[in-house]
């Protein structure tokens, strides 16, 4: 019993810490654009004449 009087603590801990890792990349955009890279990686523009 007294090691979930210190596991408790530090799981809500790192839930919160996640939690707010998640607030923090919605708030940067960071999953506005799911369909691009998935569209870009099976282009052929880029491969012999990067854009300079």
């Amino acid at each position: 019993m007294e090691m979930l009087a210190l596991l408790i603590p530090v799981s809500l801990f790192l839930g919160g810490i996640g939690l707010v890792a998640f607030l923090w990349t919605l708030r940067h955009r960071q999953y506005d654009d799911p369909d691009g890279d998935s569209h870009r990686i099976l282009s052929d523009d880029w491969d012999d004449h990067p854009k300079q």
